[in-house]
């Protein structure tokens, strides 16, 4: 069978089963239970079918991500963006890592891997973790959204090298930030290895840049949930 199809079929039995699990423990007691019942498996159907299957992880994503009105998008965006940059001033200052806002609209937060990781390691450093956790305290805050973790490399080493090097550090982060109470649900992840350079690879300095994990925070709007889902265009320079 199909891959694709399979992960379909898969997505609607465990809708189904979270359905009847809803109407079952429900229906007892309150004469209006059914049509609340009703919109709650909406929800579920649409969230499981929506998103379906993360193919990388083998876990369902999308439930548990609550959505924004769209006229509130640029608000609730803007003051997420005054509240890392508040938290992370100190780091900023140190050129640790950059805030930024995205084309379209999403954020997103540069962080040099040379701060985070040693030479050739996916092993976050201890000097970082207060960093990503504070980065995770205001995404707990901020909870309509979904975080994109891209892990970058410079040049040097071999292609296959480097892109499993960007999706261990990405891994890396995202289970941090899981560990610091951010929702697995709402975390993707994935490295990009060499291919999006913000600097040239000439230079020591270029290379320093290059060596990056970008975390990209993407509004889930109403009507448009699965848009937050797919991954960020390109990030390179």
């Amino acid at each position: 069978m199909p891959s694709n199809l399979l992960k379909s079929r898969t997505s609607l039995t465990v809708a189904a089963a979270m359905a009847g699990a809803l109407i079952v423990t429900g229906c007892a007691g309150d004469p209006h239970q059914r049509t609340k019942i009703g919109a709650g498996v909406g929800a579920v159907v649409g969230a499981v079918v929506g998103h379906q299957v993360d193919g990388d992880k083998g876990r369902y994503i999308g439930a548990a991500v609550g959505a924004i009105a769209g006229g509130a998008v640029g608000n609730y965006m803007d003051r997420q963006k005054a509240e890392l940059e508040r938290q992370l001033a100190e780091e900023a200052r140190r050129n640790e890592l950059q805030i930024s806002e995205m084309p379209d609209g999403s954020l997103r937060v540069g962080v040099a891997a040379d701060a985070s990781f040693d030479v050739n390691s996916a092993d976050m450093k201890s000097t970082s973790r207060a960093t990503f956790g504070k980065i995770a305290s205001v995404l707990k805050d901020y909870d309509k959204t979904v975080v994109h973790v891209v892990g970058h490399t410079d040049s040097d080493g071999s292609d296959d090298y480097n892109q499993q090097l960007s999706e261990r550090r990405a891994d890396t982060v995202a289970n941090f930030m899981s560990g610091q109470g951010v929702p697995y649900d709402r975390l993707k992840t994935e490295g990009r290895g060499e291919r999006e350079p913000i600097a040239s690879n000439a230079t020591s300095d270029g290379k320093r840049r290059n060596r990056r994990v970008d975390i990209v925070i993407k509004p889930v709007v109403e009507g448009q949930e699965q848009r937050a889902f797919q991954p960020p265009g390109y990030l390179g320079s």
